[in-house]
């Protein structure tokens, strides 16, 4: 079994509040990392000392929307230098393309400011303070190799972070920066959740109906929970991981063979 030591390691990790991210950062803090979380909302702080008062490590949170630039610079560049990164910050709604409502647009396009511009405000911040070992690992999807009805900006925002996620690979090997993406597949997030109880509603079925059906696409049964992610983003943040860089790790119990 691999052991992850993270001690004297500055680990960021975005969208930390819940769901995935809170799940990844618990993760780096069990594993002694110096750690720094970021959300939207004050909630993040209380996140940092629930994270703190579990693993008696301290853990920072930092109250940042990474789609307005200033405020990224200000946050993450007070950082300081990082060792890990962890890109996890993101929106899921359905954008359907014929709907005819004008919120849609505008749904659309914060999906894109979140899911891709903000992604790249925080990266653009933190390289800058990553050196020769650092790692940067971005949260994708299983549809960001593929596609779902009703999703296309969620969808098209994945595509867009696996993309950046490879140029990125590219252009920072040079200097000795890995970067990579995981894909996960349906976790019981809240935002999961919600698109679930949106689709059943659409589709006059049942929540669990309609999850019946997502879950036998799956090669293993049963829906993860946020914690079996944490170990994947681990790996690839540790030295475990020291040869692999420009690559996309699905996480989705066999929904997508590849």
């Amino acid at each position: 079994m691999i052991v992850f030591d993270f001690s004297g390691k500055k680990v960021l990790v975005t969208g930390a509040s819940r769901g995935i991210g809170l799940g990844v950062a618990r993760g780096f803090a069990q594993a002694k990392a110096d750690l720094s979380i970021i959300a939207t909302s004050e909630k993040v702080n209380d996140t940092a000392a629930t994270l703190a008062d579990e693993t008696g490590q301290p853990v920072k949170g930092l109250v940042c929307d990474i789609t307005d630039r200033a405020a990224v610079a200000r946050v993450v560049g007070g950082i300081g230098p990082l060792d890990v990164l962890v890109n996890n910050a993101g929106y899921e709604r359905l954008t359907p393309i014929l709907d005819p409502d004008p919120e849609i647009e505008q749904t659309f396009r914060r999906i894109i400011e979140i899911n891709v511009l903000g992604t790249y405000y925080v990266t653009r911040e933190a390289v800058a303070n990553m050196a020769a070992g650092a790692r940067i690992v971005i949260t994708s999807s299983v549809w960001g190799k593929t596609g779902s009805a009703g999703f296309t900006a969620y969808c098209a925002s994945k595509h867009a972070n696996i993309g950046f996620m490879r140029a990125l690979a590219d252009e920072l090997g040079p200097k000795g920066i890995a970067v990579n993406a995981v894909c996960p597949g349906w976790v019981r997030t809240d935002a999961a959740m919600r698109s679930l109880s949106v689709l059943a509603r659409d589709e006059g079925r049942s929540e669990d109906e309609c999850l019946a059906d997502i879950l036998s696409a799956q090669a293993f049964d049963g829906l993860m929970e946020p914690g079996d992610m944490a170990s994947t983003y681990l790996f690839l943040a540790s030295e475990h991981a020291a040869n692999i860089t420009g690559q996309t790790l699905n996480v989705d119990r066999g929904e997508l063979i590849a």
